[in-house]
C-alpha cells in the first residue's frame, strides 16, 4: 500500500512541476502612464488581461580609474 501511495505522490509532483515553469519573453517598454505599462513583445501568445510578472534588466557596473 505504501508503494502505491509513494508512486502516486511522485506522479503528482512530476505533473505539477511541469505547470510551474513560466515562459520568458523579451519585451521593450514603450510607455508608462500611472500604473499602465505599454510593452512590445516579439511572437507572444499573451492576450489582454493575462497576469504577468516583470523583472527589470540588470545594469552592468562600469569600472573606471
Amino acid at each position: 500500500m505504501k508503494k502505491i501511495v509513494i508512486a502516486a505522490m511522485v506522479v503528482a509532483f512530476t505533473l505539477s512541476t511541469g505547470a510551474a515553469f513560466a515562459k520568458t519573453e523579451k519585451c521593450t517598454v514603450d510607455g508608462v502612464e500611472g500604473s499602465t505599462v505599454t510593452m512590445t513583445c516579439k511572437d507572444t501568445k499573451m492576450k489582454a488581461g493575462d497576469k504577468v510578472s516583470v523583472k527589470a534588466a540588470k545594469k552592468k557596473a562600469i569600472e573606471g580609474c
